[in-house]
């Protein structure tokens, strides 16, 4: 195997390593192991550009599919790893969100409990590990590494109200990882092969017997998938967990939602594409009114929200809600450029979020005087109010001119989340509708493209609003300066500068992302490539 395709084992090692070196220091020497993440995550950011740029063909159009094949067994008897365009962009979005939640973090909240560094970076491991599987079982394994992480990164700092959404949150996910065993068990026992490829070549020949056996294990798999999706009504413990993490916690959270949302991608079209015969499209419908469903709660959820970390929390919802009913209609309805504007808006979203758990602390501070907050924190999460104050002082010196540069950063992610122009939040949404309008124009019966529409438009008027509502109490009526550590606004402006970017780059990332759906939606080289790549040192077919 050639030197570059080593990369794709790249984003499992790096945070494995960097969690294992980290375990021999003790945590007085919190400082050096913050370091180690830092470096770790820039790794893991120039990795999953190389790796954005590997998975283009040589014409930069197409998808240019690379395996690595871990103990060099050929699939489908080995473990493997698959890049592909979509596996490229989630690992992209994911170093995006973790490094900047990792330097917010420096500044205070990597000392309020322990183990925080080691546990950042098996969740990472977790997290690129299931975009790179190519089979169930692993993806099983990498669930779990990301789960288990996640239990200690929700717990940290401790405190009743952490303590009570972090049991809950243990509880549904162990539910999930139930029905994703039994799920790979039942596939497995029908199909003989967990790999993804070679379970997409053998469904369509599945007899009539079997059929209803694989979709049984399909609904188990898709129970797993969606919980950690949040759809309705599988969505109720996400605004309690995530609004009560801890604001690095948090951000780097939004990614494992869209965990959830890329195995429906990978699963939904691999499996139960157009070529998959009696079984294509199966679950469709109900993956679009599922989307639908959640896309209404959480919007409602918003409105009622009467703070930011909840209400971000909501916005979670409307995110995955937007990009599940978006694959339930690709899955029923073959229409690539709208799955490319849900992915696109996936990204935006998913940073802009991000960043508004982060904002949320700074800008609290401003409601009531920085010792009220203090106080209200320590009640609620544990702790003395004067080490609060003590690790304050220890962050690091305040930023001058703090209320303008978190009011700039609020408005701008508020754009994005909100789909108003001119960022990118608007270009994918646009996309998005000008596609649905398109494809179901004259067409009154495709009702769930027109209530995409329908719940696109108005959900973003309702963030606008309860954004809107929560910023004038926040910002503009209060002129006291928060204390602002140079560690967290530098967090909360890596994510800004990354959603700028992605804005003033729409076009290529579009193209690129055009080119990904149409591969999603077409899976003869994906498949073709998982089970026919030869070991090192074999003769190709």
């Amino acid at each position: 195997m050639n030197g570059p395709s080593h990369l794709i084992v790249a984003p499992i090692l790096i945070p494995l390593v960097a969690a294992a070196f980290m375990l021999l220091y003790d945590e007085r020497q919190r400082r050096l192991k913050l370091g180690i993440g830092l470096l770790s995550c820039a790794l893991q950011l120039l990795v999953a550009v190389a790796l954005i740029i590997q998975a283009k063909d040589a014409n930069g159009t197409g998808n240019a599919v690379s395996l690595y094949l871990l103990g060099d067994w050929p699939s489908p008897f080995g473990i493997v790893l698959v890049l592909d365009r979509l596996a490229a962009v989630m690992l992209l979005m994911a170093s995006l969100v973790a490094l900047p939640a990792l330097i917010y973090a420096g500044a205070v909240w990597h000392r309020n409990g322990q183990h925080f560094a080691p546990l950042f970076q098996f969740l990472l491991m977790g997290v690129n590990g299931a975009f790179l599987t190519g089979d169930l079982f692993n993806l099983f394994v990498f669930f779990e590494v990301m789960l288990a992480a996640s239990y200690g990164l929700l717990l940290h700092g401790s405190g009743r109200a952490r303590v009570g959404s972090g049991l809950h949150y243990i509880a549904v996910n162990l539910m999930a990882a139930m029905l994703f065993l039994l799920g790979a068990a039942l596939v497995y026992g029908v199909t003989g092969t967990l790999n993804m490829a070679d379970l997409a070549t053998r469904v369509p020949r599945l007899s009539d017997a079997d059929r209803p056996l694989i979709h049984t294990a399909a609904v188990m798999l898709s129970g797993a998938f969606l919980i950690k999706a949040a759809i309705w009504p599988l969505c109720f413990w996400l605004p309690n967990a995530y609004g009560a993490a801890a604001p690095p916690v948090a951000a780097v959270f939004a990614i494992l939602t869209k965990v959830g949302a890329y195995t429906v991608i990978r699963f939904g079209l691999l499996v139960f594409g157009p070529d998959a015969g009696a079984s294509a499209g199966f679950g469709a419908d109900i993956l679009a009114v599922g989307g639908l469903a959640t896309i209404a709660f959480g919007m409602f959820g918003v409105l009622a929200a009467q703070d930011l970390s909840r209400m971000t929390g909501n916005m979670v919802l409307v995110s995955s809600g937007t990009v599940l009913a978006v694959v339930g209609l690709a899955m029923e309805y073959d229409n690539p450029e709208m799955l490319s504007g849900a992915l696109y808006y996936m990204l935006a979203s998913t940073l802009a979020i991000a960043a508004l758990f982060l904002l949320a602390e700074p800008i609290g501070r401003k409601e009531g005087g920085i010792a009220g907050l203090l106080a209200v924190t320590a009640e609620a999460y544990g702790g003395d109010p004067e080490d609060f104050d003590e690790q304050e002082e220890d962050a690091g010196p305040a930023i001058p001119g703090a209320t303008t540069l978190l009011g700039i950063s609020f408005v701008l992610c508020t754009l994005v989340v909100a789909g108003l122009p001119p960022l990118a939040g608007f270009v994918g949404k646009l996309t998005m509708l000008a596609s649905a309008v398109h494809f179901a124009s004259g067409m009154p019966a495709l009702w769930g493209h027109w209530a995409l529409v329908v719940l696109l438009i108005v959900s973003g008027l309702a963030t606008l609003i309860a954004m809107a509502r929560w910023g004038i109490q926040s910002l503009w009526a209060n002129d006291e300066e928060p204390h602002l550590p140079a560690m967290e606004i530098g967090g909360i402006l890596v994510l800004v500068a990354a959603i700028l970017l992605l804005t003033i780059k729409a076009e290529p990332a579009m193209r690129y992302l055009e080119n990904t759906a149409e591969a999603l939606t077409q899976n003869a080289v994906y498949i073709g490539k998982v089970m026919t790549t030869a070991p090192v040192g074999a003769d190709q077919p």
